[in-house]
């Protein structure tokens, strides 16, 4: 959102191209107006949108992935993440989501806000929710999914993001958001699992 004191930054779009177009993306080319009159070219991703949790067990242990990430060819540590469907409400996401993939589902969630990953060039959106009240299930990996999960205690992952074990951009805010809800710094609202008023 941009308030009428940001209108001195504003760029704003001439025309728009489809450069490409996947399953999964879509990348565009825009010619813009810069603010002080000049024309440019804008080349960015258009994404989806996508959901992050922060699964903590009854002990405090935090639960965490492990994944090959095809573009950068590294295994990455990771908190339970995926990709909005059409239409769809990141609260159903992000427990889809974390049942998919660790077989977890939550008693109690809270949203704890968004970010933007890439913003030079995408989209991308990223819905950050907390989840506790843990019980353990069977996980429902899509088709050709291969992810290992693991927990860590919040120190010893904070440890893993101090030493560079763990470069992932969403796992680094999320933990962020983690150390200042154990410190009570920041306040979250906790709602059921049944309750459908997060967003």
């Amino acid at each position: 959102m941009t308030s009428a004191n940001d209108q001195h930054l504003v760029e704003t779009k001439i025309n728009s191209t489809q450069v490409y177009a996947g399953n999964f993306l879509k990348v565009l080319k825009d010619t813009v107006r810069l603010p002080n009159g000049n024309v440019a070219t804008r080349e960015y991703v258009v994404h989806p949108g996508a959901v992050v949790v922060i699964a903590m067990l009854d002990d405090g242990r935090i639960v965490l992935e492990r994944q090959h990430r095809y573009p950068v060819n590294m295994v990455m540590i990771e908190f339970p993440a995926g990709k909005l469907e059409a239409g769809e409400n990141p609260q159903f996401c992000g427990q889809r989501e974390l049942l998919e993939e660790t077989g977890y589902s939550a008693s109690f969630w809270a949203y704890a806000g968004s970010m933007h990953l890439c913003i030079a060039y995408s989209t991308e959106i990223i819905h950050i929710f907390f989840a506790k009240g843990l019980k353990q299930g069977t996980r429902q990996l899509d088709d050709g999914e291969s992810l290992d999960v693991f927990t860590m205690s919040p120190d010893e992952l904070l440890t893993c993001c101090g030493n560079g074990m763990v470069t992932d951009a969403k796992t680094l805010t999320c933990v962020l958001w983690l150390q200042n809800v154990l410190s009570n710094k920041w306040q979250l609202e906790w709602l059921a699992a049944t309750e459908q008023d997060f967003l």
